[in-house]
């Protein structure tokens, strides 16, 4: 059923293989995957939360995930490192684009009116380390290190500090006061700084021997360099001059440096971004908003009518959110917009007479919005979405629309099934 829902959005595959050639002529060269395959071929991995290595073995040994696929019984299984190269080309835009494809094409099945939405907000994890000081300083050290002795071919020439800086970053993860800390920093901070040094020497010594390989190894040191600049500064402050440093200016991960800071209410603090979802009545994803910082909810309320309103032409005639989106103007705008019902799952202040019509409404969209929860969870269960696994802002939002496209995709087969 997954197959033949797909099959009737042919013009998705036309953004698929425009995603595939953008940096190629698709009429030269081998064989490759064709747009229908990598577009199936990411939902199967999403789905069932399989690794490229798993997908490889897997799209090779079913024959149900293989007919899926569109792979012919004698055609051959295409390696990892193909698939993750195909898979990666497909931007969050085309993502984003098949998603609507899939509500549009449930609307037109009777499936979903959009006349009833819920909404909430949920965050997704970076594929990081817990961000401690001394981590991170010990990861500008041993990245900078392993930058430079790629550059010894060159010519680079180095200290090289990282086992002192492991040693270093282990003392202090054991020490047990923080006056047993503050000297064991000063020293890993010392560390870093020489390594910081030394990589601003070689990178004119590499940019002097030219060719691609020392200018893009120039370019690496250069990237890290800044970043372990930052690292230094935040430590020096937070550990050294006692300061609290706000959290928009701290840098939890040199790898994935889009990474904010999380936290909502009292629960753990968190390292990914926020991610706004709206679902409809048939539980499918309707819309969803990857944030940059940690916005308030109430920020974001107006923004996901608005863009609900752009999809369907209309607002919904009933909407519910969770009580972190309550405030009077996100009421009063929303009646502008024409939403008849609005909910708010805490009041706030606000008085339920001002936001339904009846006591009766009021309860069956707050019993309605308690499913929204219900979704997220499943996406962060079945599809992978609690972590994103992929490196970079970009990768980030593609493999959240990813678990999204990929949970629609089943739903709308179940949807189709029942009601046949």
């Amino acid at each position: 059923m997954m197959s033949e829902i797909l099959d009737d959005l042919p013009a998705v595959v036309e953004l698929v293989h425009a995603d595939l050639t953008r940096d190629k002529q698709s009429g030269k060269g081998r064989m490759g995957m064709t747009a229908e395959q990598v577009m199936r071929a990411l939902i199967i991995k999403q789905m069932n939360g399989f690794s490229y290595e798993e997908l490889e073995f897997h799209l090779a040994d079913s024959s149900s995930f293989r007919a899926f696929c569109r792979l012919g019984e004698f055609d051959k299984s295409y390696s990892r490192s193909t698939l993750q190269e195909n898979i990666k080309k497909i931007t969050p835009v085309t993502l984003e684009q098949l998603n609507r494809a899939m509500v549009g094409y449930a609307q037109r099945q009777g499936l979903e009116t959009g006349a009833k939405v819920r909404v909430d907000s949920t965050s997704v994890e970076s594929n990081i380390h817990e961000p401690t000081d001394s981590s991170l300083l010990f990861d500008v050290v041993r990245t900078l290190v392993r930058l430079m002795k790629k550059g010894r071919k060159l010519g680079a020439r180095f200290h090289n500090h990282q086992r002192q800086a492991k040693s270093r970053a282990y003392q202090i993860f054991n020490a047990k006061k923080s006056e047993d800390r503050v000297p064991l920093y000063r020293d890993l901070l010392k560390i870093t700084e020489n390594t910081l040094k030394d990589a601003e020497v070689v990178v004119p010594r590499l940019r002097a021997q030219g060719g691609a390989v020392a200018e893009q190894l120039a370019g690496d040191l250069e990237h890290f360099i800044g970043l372990g600049r930052k690292v230094v500064d935040q430590a020096y402050r937070r550990v050294i001059q006692d300061e609290k440093v706000p959290s928009s200016e701290k840098l939890v991960s040199i790898f994935e440096e889009h990474t904010d800071i999380l936290v909502k209410g009292q629960r753990e603090v968190e390292y990914g971004h926020k991610v706004f979802v709206s679902t409809g009545a048939s539980s499918l994803i309707l819309d969803c908003i990857i944030e940059d910082g940690n916005p308030a909810d109430k920020t974001l309320a107006i923004a996901m009518v608005d863009r609900h309103i752009e999809r369907h032409g209309v607002a919904p005639k009933q909407a519910a959110f969770d009580g972190g989106f309550a405030s009077q103007a996100n009421l009063r705008d929303m009646k502008e917009r024409g939403v008849e019902d609005v909910m708010f799952s805490k009041t706030c202040g606000l008085d339920p007479a001002e936001m339904v019509s009846s006591t009766i409404v009021f309860r069956a969209l707050r019993h309605f919005r308690a499913g929204v929860e219900a979704c997220i969870s499943f996406l962060k269960r079945s599809f992978g979405m609690s972590r994103c696994t992929w490196s970079g802002p970009t990768s980030f939002r593609a493999y959240v629309w990813s678990a999204v496209v990929s949970a629609n995709a089943l739903l709308l087969a179940r949807l189709r099934l029942a009601s046949a």
